[in-house]
C-alpha cells in the first residue's frame, strides 16, 4: 500500500464509520456530498492535471502505487474524494450538536472581496500557482455573493472552515515533508508554513467553501424530490 493511498483511508475511516451513528446520520445527505464532488472536485482535478503537465507540482512516484489518470495518480483524485466527504461531514456534525447562527452580512461584502482578489491575480500574473488561486478564491468568494440563502452567512460555515484547518495542516505537511507532493516555488511567493507553501491557505479555503456551497445547494434541490 502506498504512502498516499495510506493517508486517504486515514482521512475518511473515522466520519465514514460515524455516518450512520443515529444523530447525524449523515448517510441520507450522500446525494448532495456526490454532487458537490462532481462539480467542485471535478474543477480542481482539472486545475490540478493542468498544474501538474505545466510543472507548478509535482507527485513523488516513490509513495504511489503508479496508476494514474489524467497524469495525476490515483491517490490524487481520491483525495478530492475522501477530503469533501471529511470537510462536509464536520459540516454536518456541527449542525447536529451546535445551534447554527445566521449573519445580517450584506452580499455585496463577498462581491467586492471577490472583485479584489481577481484584480490581485493579474499582480501575479507570472506566478502560475498564485495567479490561478487568485482567481479561484474570487470564484469562490463570487458564489457566495451569487447563491442566494448562501450558508456563508452562517456560523457553522465559517467554524467548519476553521476547524478544517486544523486536519488540513497536519496532512499538508505529510503531503509536503516527505514529501509525497514538490512544489515549483518559482510559480508561487516561495513562503512556506514550515514545509507548506502559504498559498495552499489559500487552495483549502477556496475547495472547503465550494465544497460546503454546493454541497448545500444540492440538499436544497434534491429536497424537492424526496
Amino acid at each position: 500500500m502506498s504512502a498516499y493511498l495510506l493517508l486517504n483511508i486515514l482521512i475518511v475511516l473515522v466520519p465514514l464509520v460515524l455516518s450512520f451513528e443515529r444523530r447525524l446520520r449523515f448517510y441520507q445527505n450522500w446525494t448532495a456530498y456526490g454532487f458537490s464532488v462532481a462539480i467542485v472536485s471535478t474543477l480542481f482535478i482539472f486545475w490540478d492535471a493542468f498544474a501538474t503537465n505545466r510543472g507548478d507540482w509535482a507527485f513523488n512516484s516513490i509513495y504511489t502505487i503508479g496508476w494514474e489518470i489524467f497524469g495525476l495518480p490515483i491517490e490524487e483524485i481520491m483525495f478530492f474524494i475522501t477530503v469533501p466527504y471529511s470537510v462536509i461531514f464536520i459540516y454536518e456534525t456541527l449542525n447536529a450538536y451546535i445551534e447554527d447562527y445566521f449573519y445580517s452580512t450584506r452580499r455585496i461584502v463577498f462581491l467586492v472581496f471577490s472583485i479584489i482578489f481577481f484584480i490581485l491575480s493579474f499582480f501575479v500574473i507570472g506566478q502560475n500557482y498564485t495567479h490561478i488561486l487568485f482567481l479561484f478564491i474570487s470564484f469562490s468568494f463570487f458564489l457566495m455573493y451569487f447563491i442566494k440563502k448562501s450558508i456563508a452567512q452562517t456560523q457553522n460555515f465559517w467554524l467548519t472552515i476553521v476547524i478544517s484547518y486544523i486536519p488540513f495542516l497536519i496532512v499538508n505537511y505529510l503531503l509536503t515533508s516527505i514529501p509525497i507532493v514538490t512544489y515549483n516555488d518559482f510559480e508561487n511567493f516561495g513562503i512556506r508554513i514550515i514545509t507548506i507553501p502559504i498559498e495552499d491557505l489559500g487552495y483549502s479555503f477556496a475547495m472547503i467553501s465550494m465544497w460546503l456551497l454546493f454541497y448545500d445547494l444540492g440538499k436544497r434541490l434534491f429536497s424537492k424530490y424526496e
